[in-house]
C-alpha cells in the first residue's frame, strides 16, 4: 500500500489566521490532518507549526499542494518545508578514530528505527580505525586532512555531498573543527554531538577533566553545525548522574552511552521533519 502522506513545517510572523488557513488549504486539497502540533514564541513573535497529513482518494497530487503552499506562504512571509514521508532523507555519516555512534546509527537504521538513506561514511582515517563497525557494504570513503589541507578536504566531501545528494551530514563524532566557509553550506543540515562540559572542560579528555574536579553529573548535546565552534542551535540533550565511586574510564563509557542516544534522538527529530529553527534556538515537536 502506498503511503500518501506528507509533513509540513513552517515558520512566519505570528498573527490571526495562520492555522485556519493551512488547515482550509489541505481540506480543500482533499487532506485529512493525521496530527498538528503549533508553538507561538511570544518573545519574537513568530509561530512555528508541524502538520503530518495524508492526500485522500481523489485529492491533489502532491506538486498541486506543494504550489498551493508556496502562494500561502507568500501570503503570510512564511518559510516552509513541505515532505512526503516516503522519500526518505539521505543522510552522510562522518567519523574519525571514535566508531560507537557510527555503529549504533547504522544499527538503528538496519532495523528501521531511522528512516534514512545512507549516502557514504566519510573518514579522516582509514577502514581500519573503525574495524569493529559492521558497515555491510555501505560506501567507505578515506578522505584524510592536515592543517594546509583542509580546504581541499572539504571541497571532497562537499562533492560527495552533491554527487549523492545528500540531505543531511552528522558529525558522528568526527574530531575535526569544520571550516567557516564548510559551516555556513550545512547550515540547518548538519548535527554533531559532544559531550556537555565544555566550555567547562575544554581540550584533550574532557573526561578525566571533570573526574578531577568531581562532577556529579555527565551529559552530551547535540547540536546544529554553525561556524560558532560548539554553539549552534541544541536540538537533543541527556545527563547521567556520577559518584564518587566512578572512575575516569566509568565516566568515558557512560560518556559513550549518552553521546549514542542524544546523537540517534536529535537524528531521528530531524528525520522527521520536528525540528524548526528559531534564531540560535530551535523548537522540536516531539511524539
Amino acid at each position: 500500500m502506498l503511503d500518501h502522506s506528507a509533513i509540513l513545517t513552517l515558520s512566519c510572523p505570528n498573527r490571526p489566521g495562520i492555522v485556519a488557513a493551512v488547515s482550509t488549504l489541505l481540506f480543500e486539497a482533499g487532506c485529512n490532518i493525521l496530527d498538528a502540533q503549533q508553538f507561538d514564541d511570544t518573545e519574537t513573535d513568530r509561530f512555528f507549526m508541524r502538520v503530518l497529513f495524508n492526500r485522500l482518494e481523489g485529492g491533489r497530487q502532491h506538486d498541486a499542494i506543494a504550489a498551493a503552499v508556496t502562494e500561502l506562504a507568500q501570503r503570510f512571509a512564511m518559510t516552509f518545508s513541505l515532505r512526503e514521508v516516503a522519500r526518505k532523507k539521505r543522510v552522510m555519516l562522518l567519523v574519525s578514530k571514535f566508531d560507537h555512534c557510527l555503529a549504533d546509527l547504522i544499527y538503528r537504521w538496519r532495523i528501521g528505527e531511522l528512516p534514512m538513506e545512507i549516502t557514504g561514511i566519510v573518514s579522516n582515517h582509514a577502514r581500519e580505525h573503525i574495524a569493529s563497525t559492521d558497515l555491510g557494504g555501505l560506501p567507505f570513503h578515506h578522505l584524510p586532512t592536515t592543517r594546509q589541507s583542509k580546504l581541499d578536504q572539504e571541497a571532497q566531501i562537499w562533492r560527495l555531498i552533491e554527487e549523492t545528494r545528500t540531505d543531511l551530514v552528522v558529525l558522528a563524532r568526527y574530531m575535526q573543527i569544520l571550516s567557516d566557509g564548510f559551516s555556513a553550506r550545512l547550515a540547518g543540515r548538519c548535527i554533531n554531538i559532544h559531550h556537555s562540559f565544555l566550555p567547562g572542560f575544554k581540550g584533550a579528555k574532557p573526561y578525566h577533566q571533570a573526574h578531577e574536579r568531581g562532577v556529579k553529573l555527565i551529559g552530551a548535546t547535540a547540536h546544529y553545525v554553525t561556524p560558532d565552534l560548539d554553539e549552534g542551535p541544541i536540538i537533543e540533550q541527556d545527563v547521567e548522574r556520577i559518584s564518587h565511586r566512578d572512575t575516569p574510564e566509568d565516566l568515558v563509557r557512560k560518556g559513550r552511552d549518552i553521546e549514542r542516544r542524544v546523537l540517534a534522538r536529535a537524528v531521528l527529530h530531524h528525520l522527521e521533519d520536528r525540528v524548526l529553527l528559531n534564531g540560535q534556538k530551535t523548537v522540536v515537536f516531539t511524539g
